[in-house]
């Protein structure tokens, strides 16, 4: 049996509520924030040489002004779940949306670095609370048995953002001859690459006026009517009444969930949260993000021109995009778990060669700074090793993480839950980020093998404590669901 999911707008059987073509639309508008989430966390990467040589600044503040937004992103994420529970999940995606303009607008026209550093961390905020709000969402409005398709798109469009942002970083550095070239108005190219996000930012806000709030959060907050017209939408008149009430019983309480409401025995915290936390961490500690915030830079080190550095890295990002498509096409089939366990052995193996690549590679020292040389096949095996690492990812970790943190919790503390877990996420991705260029000057070989080692362990993270959620509607999931 195959089921009519099918694109926004589309005039088939699949506009029924028997079909999916509308929580798809109302899931693409949501998973927008995704699509600013990867542009405003990738687009640094065509920009970094330029930064360093206007601003003057050495590798350890270099690092800093580049994982600034995860500061605000770990921000963003832990205020969300307050946001989505008093103001509305729609709300928060509005908010999300001024964040990336504002972002767009200041790292634009930045006139020092510590302008700069302030404008990404306002783009962090609105990456944080994008990276809670859309699992959430997407969840709250999807029928079970495409749960993990729509919820994926969240993935999908962060791996579009990162695409879009590469393709712009090279396209305009391009044309301007270089990244540190004038381009237009008397604006250097990397400038244009920070404002070009104005474009998705104004899209996103205005397309968050064409969807419903979440019935769950409408019931939470008493208003059933609003609640039920939208569930007619989703899931049809059949066992309409059953379903409210079992939403209401889940999400039965006096008073605003909150952070307290995750406490329990498991080291202060219930083991659910430990789970999301631990998913959310590891995702971050296998060193994607040094693939997509650092890429240009490396390549550039071991002996490739910006040019093509650029280009690789664009290449590195539509490897992601198809990988991500196939994440989609079997999480609902195959289930979350073994996508995890597949995932982890190939991050693992493609690590481990990178650190042996480049650990075992000639090395030159230029300003007190060792530069590994690749020679021979170490080049190509090398690009391909990168490459499959992301490949991966981009099939397990990437897109199934942002499934699980958006459905595996319990309804009456999911955006608490949520901003939790998305929080040590951002924490993570801030570590391995802003320790990466130290780490690199001193050892590409160990700061790879230190990535294999992670994966090895999410391994027997996901053997040991993952469970599968496949199928399994947001009502039946409790605070033992995947543990």
């Amino acid at each position: 049996m195959t089921e009519n999911v099918l694109l926004p707008g589309a005039e088939s059987p699949g506009d029924t509520a028997e079909g999916t073509s509308v929580p798809v639309r109302f899931a693409v508008v949501a998973a927008l924030g995704g699509l600013l989430f990867g542009y405003d966390s990738a687009v640094i990467n065509g920009a970094v040489s330029a930064i360093e040589g206007k601003f003057q600044v050495e590798s350890a503040l270099l690092g800093f002004a580049i994982a600034s937004a995860l500061l605000g992103a770990a921000a963003g994420a832990m205020l969300a779940g307050r946001i989505a529970d008093r103001y509305g999940r729609l709300v928060t995606m509005r908010a999300a949306a001024v964040m990336f303009l504002l972002s767009a607008i200041g790292t634009g026209f930045a006139a020092n670095v510590e302008m700069l550093v302030t404008f990404r961390i306002v783009g962090g905020i609105g990456v944080g609370l994008a990276s809670v709000i859309a699992p959430a969402y997407i969840a709250e409005i999807s029928p079970a048995r495409v749960r993990g398709r729509l919820g994926s798109l969240q993935q999908l469009a962060i791996v579009t953002g990162i695409f879009v942002s590469l393709l712009v970083d090279y396209a305009l550095a391009a044309l301007a001859g270089g990244s540190q070239e004038e381009l237009w108005f008397g604006l250097e190219a990397w400038r244009w690459m920070f404002l070009a996000m104005c474009v998705p930012a104004l899209a996103y806000g205005l397309l968050s006026l064409t969807i419903p709030e979440s019935p769950r959060y409408l019931i939470a907050q008493g208003r059933i009517a609003e609640a039920r017209g939208i569930l007619a939408v989703l899931l049809g008149e059949k066992g309409l009444d059953l379903k409210i009430e079992s939403i209401r019983s889940t999400l039965a309480r006096e008073t605003q969930p909150s952070i307290r409401d995750l406490k329990g025995s498991a080291f202060g915290l219930m083991p659910i949260v430990w789970i999301g936390i631990g998913l959310s961490v590891f995702q971050q500690f296998v060193g994607i993000n040094v693939i997509f915030y650092y890429s240009s830079v490396l390549w550039q080190a071991v002996g490739f021109d910006e040019g093509s550095s650029l280009k690789i890295t664009v290449i590195t990002s539509v490897v992601n995009i198809a990988t991500t498509l196939i994440a989609i096409a079997y999480i609902d089939r195959v289930g979350r778990r073994p996508l995890l366990i597949i995932g982890s052995a190939g991050m693992a193996v493609t690590l481990a060669t990178m650190a042996f690549i480049f650990g075992t590679a000639s090395t030159t020292v230029v300003n007190g700074v060792t530069t590994p040389q690749l020679t021979g096949l170490q080049g190509p095996i090398a690009l391909v090793a990168a490459n499959l690492f992301v490949v991966a990812f981009g099939m397990s970790w990437g897109p199934v993480v942002w499934v699980l943190l958006g459905e595996a919790f319990p309804n009456r503390i999911r955006a608490a839950a949520l901003s939790l877990a998305a929080g040590a996420q951002w924490a993570a991705n801030w570590l391995i980020t802003v320790t990466f260029p130290s780490m690199k000057d001193f050892s590409l070989g160990i700061s790879y093998g230190f990535y294999a080692v992670c994966a090895v362990l999410s391994l027997v993270f996901v053997l040991r404590w993952v469970k599968e959620t496949k199928g399994v509607e947001l009502e039946a999931m409790h605070s033992d669901s995947i543990v």
